[in-house]
């Protein structure tokens, strides 16, 4: 039943996950976390949201055009089941548009195995991680993945490897062209300190930490089986796979920094975590087995999210 429906790519499909996001989100914020209704509050929500949904398609572009999974809808799926799991991540303006701007930049640098126009995705790419750090300063990690795009594709031609501080330098004179404007420069110091604030407390935290480990562990082994999977792979199929999981290692790494939020980053993480997950799904054979592992994916963040109202 399930796999029939998002087995395939269909547009029925992302109406199911529209309308889940979309009812999911305002239940969250107002039930489950009480956030206190207001115009200017449902006027940023709204645009977060639009931001929430819009990654929907991005994910899916991104898999198919990039023939990461099969032709099917379940790397959607998982990744809104992750924010059941984690709905703290709706509360956080930040990580959203962040994260969204990411998987725009992940879109240009996965595209660049095509060995077409990469100096403009390139620049393209890089662009879009500084935007992104301007909603968490340590998302300018993720220009690590752009030098090594460079390196796995077209390492010897020297410009390629300027471009990233091009794209740097430009979104920073940009910014501060707008901050002078809004007479808000204090934004760069205030915002850019990279303080590692890993909370001492954090691992005693049992009913965040422990679901967080639980999470990581998981996520790990998915790695490790969708890479063991990959070695009869051609090398661009490996090569992709290798960007994607380093987006999920630099998100992690991200993440744990920012474990003394109460709100952390861990929806960066969510896209590779999705991609890891529906290659598993799809290497299991047996039709029964995989209705019984995709029920079971599909109710337990439900049932985690049920002891919160506990």
């Amino acid at each position: 039943m399930i796999s029939s429906i998002f087995g395939k790519t269909k547009p029925f499909n992302f109406i199911i996950i529209g309308a889940f996001l979309f009812l999911f989100y305002w239940t969250t914020i107002f039930l489950l976390f009480s956030k206190p209704y207001s115009s200017e509050n449902l006027l940023s929500q709204s645009m977060v949201l639009v931001l929430l949904c819009s990654m929907v398609f991005v994910i899916n572009f991104i898999v198919k055009r990039n023939k990461i999974t099969e032709t099917n809808s379940y790397a959607i799926l998982f990744f809104s089941l992750l924010m059941v799991l984690f709905p703290e991540v709706l509360l956080d303006n930040n990580s959203i548009p962040c994260t969204f701007f990411l998987l725009l930049a992940t879109r240009k640098l996965l595209s660049i195995k095509s060995l077409k126009n990469i100096k403009l995705k390139i620049f393209d790419a890089s662009i879009w991680v500084v935007v992104s750090s301007l909603f968490y300063d340590w998302a300018i990690l993720y220009l690590l993945l752009v030098f090594i795009t460079i390196y796995l594709y077209q390492p010897k031609k020297i410009r390629n490897w300027v471009i990233p501080f091009i794209g740097f330098f430009v979104v920073s004179m940009i910014t501060l062209g707008v901050l002078t404007i809004f007479n808000k420069l204090n934004f760069i110091e205030n915002h850019y300190t990279f303080s590692v604030n890993i909370a001492n407390d954090f691992i005693y935290q049992w009913q965040s930490s422990i679901k967080l480990i639980i999470y990581i562990m998981a996520s790990l082994l998915l790695f490790v089986l969708t890479f063991l999977k990959l070695s009869k792979s051609g090398k661009g199929r490996i090569n992709t796979m290798r960007l994607i999981a380093l987006f999920f290692f630099i998100g992690l790494v991200i993440t744990l920094l920012e474990s003394f939020n109460e709100v952390t980053p861990i929806l960066l993480t969510f896209f590779p975590v999705s991609v890891f997950l529906t290659n598993y799904i799809e290497n299991i054979k047996r039709s029964k087995l995989k209705e019984g592992v995709l029920l079971f994916i599909i109710l337990i963040p439900f049932v985690v999210l049920i002891t919160r109202f506990k």
